[in-house]
């Protein structure tokens, strides 16, 4: 195969792969080598289009958190044209429009220089449903490819990804037309505040759990720490049920005065109490035909759960100053970051509630347990802030995207928006450079805390030995000859090395165990041992007794 022509095998190749039972990640990871094989290029990404927004659905060349990232079509020029057009485009190599992936290409820093660059759109039915973009240092490198091989790479790279939209809509039993499933993907998420981003095992088992139980119109209790997205949660069951084109209507239930709480839920009429001098909407009456969000849950006052259990058991609400009730037909979602089931326990919580409002429990996992998510919800981020800020191109260094992963991030994904806002901030107020990058002085809080918390490992150690046996356990070994220069960075990770695997030795591989002898978060000795190579592998063996 030459590196313009694309053979027959490898369209044999490709169909089986649309054809067999693989994942969707397998066939566009298949699709993008095949493409790679044919077309000599640095990177090429896949993406989808979602009403005026591309999705990176999958990428070859560039940095991960190009994944997370949502490019707003009419922002980038060169996604703008391609999405125009009909035929493939190819991009002069002089071409002053600014390259929505500077910044991003593995292995060059910097704004780009002069490349080939070239994006193929993507038609099913004769409507555009995505991208395809290819990228090369080599300028000129895609004029001479012919007309058939592009028609080629452009007709599988559509039925690649129209076929992982079918199985997506079979998958989730969607009923819907094309045009609605492109509204609520697309209109409703940019409305709504965003999606659920992260393909941690965590996150992959809430996304099927919102899956299988949004449907069914139970009573839904959100549980969390601040800030991992319980809001977006309830917003996501809320347009995938059978009441998405109702209201979703917001009630923060720490926010509201105690005396005025029955009044913003149930409404009230002229003259109920000093001050009502008009008749008044309940929250549950505007989330008739639709659903509610009761927000920290836990703050009602005793007197008012009574009420809201009733509502729970016969869908009826009794205005203030109001003799007769009213009928509602209201689907209650509730969020919390306290343990309901303690307050229950402490008579700070009605039992009998929480039993109704938690017909299934969901628990939305802190940032530190979703490994991997930090950098794809990172790029998510600076595209967002990008264009908030207007800076043509925003980029984040592997030295600041390390500290991100190695960060505990005690305020969740709410603190991780926060702090690249303010790194991107901080970049940006250095210069009018063309691609404005983020790294480790922008973040140096975090560096603190996370050199910090890992040294943590090496003081706690400490704890119970007396100065002579600290000394022996740190010096045993080292040899320091007169004017060598010794790496404290290498010492000591060396250090905690030899005591993580002792005592993960001596606990038998339990990580929690260890991580409680060691007096740190059993989050961080997972991440730091991660860092410095440490893996427990379990062998199964067969007695011969």
């Amino acid at each position: 195969m030459t590196m313009i022509d694309i053979s027959s095998t490898a369209l044999i190749e490709l169909a089986l792969d649309l054809a067999n039972s693989l994942t969707t990640k397998d066939r566009f990871d298949r699709l993008l080598s095949t493409v790679r094989r044919t077309v000599n290029c640095d990177a090429v990404v896949l993406l989808h289009v979602q009403g005026e927004r591309l999705k990176p659905l999958a990428q070859q060349g560039l940095s991960k958190d190009s994944l997370g990232r949502r490019f707003d079509i009419q922002a980038h020029p060169r996604f703008e044209i391609i999405c125009g057009s009909q035929t493939p485009v190819r991009f002069a190599a002089d071409c002053m429009l600014p390259d929505p992936y500077d910044g991003m290409l593995l292995g060059h820093e910097g704004d780009l220089p002069v490349h080939a660059c070239m994006g193929l759109p993507l038609l099913a039915d004769g409507l555009l449903i995505g991208v395809l973009t290819l990228d090369s240092m080599t300028p000129q490198v895609f004029d001479e490819l012919p007309k058939r091989t592009l028609d080629v790479i452009s007709s599988m790279s559509a039925a690649t990804l129209k076929t992982a939209i079918l199985l997506q809509e079979l998958e989730s039993h969607s009923l819907h037309s094309q045009e609605l499933v492109a509204e609520l993907t697309n209109e409703a998420l940019v409305k709504d505040g965003g999606e659920l981003i992260g393909d941690s095992p965590v996150m992959l088992k809430l996304k099927r759990e919102i899956d299988m139980v949004a449907v069914s119109g139970f009573s839904i209790l959100i549980e969390g720490e601040t800030g991992v997205g319980k809001e977006l949660v309830a917003r996501t069951l809320h347009r995938q049920s059978a009441r998405s084109d109702g209201p979703l209507v917001y009630v923060n239930c720490a926010a509201l005065p105690e005396n005025l709480i029955e009044s913003e839920l149930f409404g009230h009429v002229k003259g109920a109490f000093t001050g009502a001098d008009r008749n008044r909407t309940g929250k549950f009456s505007l989330a008739d035909g639709g659903t509610i969000f009761l927000d920290e849950i836990g703050e009602l006052p005793l007197g008012v759960q009574s009420k809201l259990l009733r509502v729970l058991q016969s869908q009826e609400i009794q205005p203030v100053g109001k003799d007769a009730t009213e009928q509602v037909n209201v689907r209650i979602l509730a969020a919390t970051n306290r343990k309901l089931k303690l307050e229950v326990s402490e008579a700070r919580f009605r039992a009998d509630l929480y039993h109704r409002l938690s017909v299934y429990p969901i628990s939305v996992p802190p940032l530190r347990e979703r490994e991997g998510d930090v950098t794809l919800l990172a790029g998510y981020f600076i595209e967002q802030i990008r264009r908030k800020l207007g800076i043509r191109q925003l980029a984040i260094d592997a030295s600041a995207i390390s500290i991100l992963n190695r960060y505990d991030w005690p305020g969740n994904v709410r603190e991780l928006e926060h702090v690249i806002g303010r790194a991107a901030l901080r970049a940006k107020g250095r210069g009018d450079q063309a691609i404005v990058r983020i790294d480790t002085r922008h973040i140096e809080q975090l560096v603190d805390s996370v050199e910090r918390s890992e040294g943590l490992l090496l003081s706690s150690s400490s704890n119970g030995l007396n100065t002579d046996v600290l000394t022996t356990v740190l010096t045993a070994g080292l040899v320091v000859d007169k004017g060598t220069s010794v790496s404290l960075k290498l010492e000591t990770e060396a250090f905690q090395c030899k005591l993580i695997t002792r005592v993960l030795s001596q606990e038998s591989g339990n990580w929690s165990a260890a991580a409680k002898r060691l007096q740190t978060d059993r989050a961080n000795l997972s991440r730091l041992a991660k860092r410095l190579g440490i893996s427990v592998t379990k062998a199964v063996t067969l007695s011969t007794d």
